[in-house]
């Protein structure tokens, strides 16, 4: 089992600590986890909110590094996702709520459009996932971890050469080739989202420890945010055409 998302990976349910599973808190369940995804959905909007009215450089950054830093925490301490995955959404809501304003200041009604696009994308692959209409086999993910590889890869290129004064128009231009490669981002984490459900149905089956719901909520909600934000940017990228 494998994930495009860098949260799971096919070692995730590998090595689990079954004594954990034998506890009185039971295994994982695809209905724990729905819950605790919905916890995680509350808290990253309560964040968003505070950044939303009270916008402030400190929230942003604080949001995004303290976000980043939390992140890396529960993937190599997935057992401590009980805790860190909460701060994590919290962190990461202070983030989205900021760059939200800037991209509301900028383009009106943007940020409504791209929520609804996103909650859409969501309920539209969960759907598809569901309904057997996208089967998740080796090949599917293989090809989806390529390419969700090739993206990091092209963004790192990206941030380095912005250093250099360089800017990859593929990825901030409003050209026809620049919206197009937003288009193919979108599409590769809405792809994204059929490996998570996966995840966390493989997660059950395999009786996972109870905190790994809060972890695969954690990495579902990693993926969320990423749609969310390249959402945001495509639609920016149409409205300065």
């Amino acid at each position: 089992m494998r994930s495009g998302n860098p949260t799971i990976s096919e070692k995730t349910f590998q090595n689990i600590d079954r004594t954990a599973v034998s506890s009185a808190e039971g295994s994982m369940t695809v209905s724990g986890t729905i819950n605790k995804t919905g916890m995680l959905f509350l808290i990253l909007l309560l964040g968003a909110s505070i950044s939303w009215y009270q916008p402030s450089q400190l929230l942003i950054w604080g949001g995004a590094i303290g976000g980043f830093i939390v992140a890396l925490a529960t993937i190599f301490k997935k057992e401590w996702s009980p805790f860190t995955a909460p701060i994590y959404a919290g962190l990461e809501g202070l983030f989205l709520g900021g760059i939200s304003v800037m991209y509301e200041a900028a383009y009106s009604g943007i940020v409504y459009n791209a929520i609804l696009l996103t909650l859409g994308v969501f309920a539209a692959m969960l759907f598809a996932y569901r309904s057997g209409l996208i089967e998740v086999t080796q090949k599917f993910r293989t090809g989806v971890v390529a390419a969700t590889g090739g993206i990091f890869l092209v963004y790192m290129a990206s941030f380095v050469l912005s250093f250099f004064g360089v800017n990859i128009s593929l990825i901030h231009g409003s050209g026809l080739m620049g919206i197009g490669f937003s288009l193919v981002i979108v599409g590769v984490a809405a792809l994204n989202l059929v490996l998570d459900f996966d995840m966390i149905e493989k997660g059950a089956q395999a009786n996972a420890p109870k905190y790994f719901e809060w972890y695969t909520s954690f990495g579902l909600m990693i993926t969320l945010v990423w749609l969310y934000i390249e959402i945001l940017r495509l639609l920016a990228k149409l409205q300065r055409r």
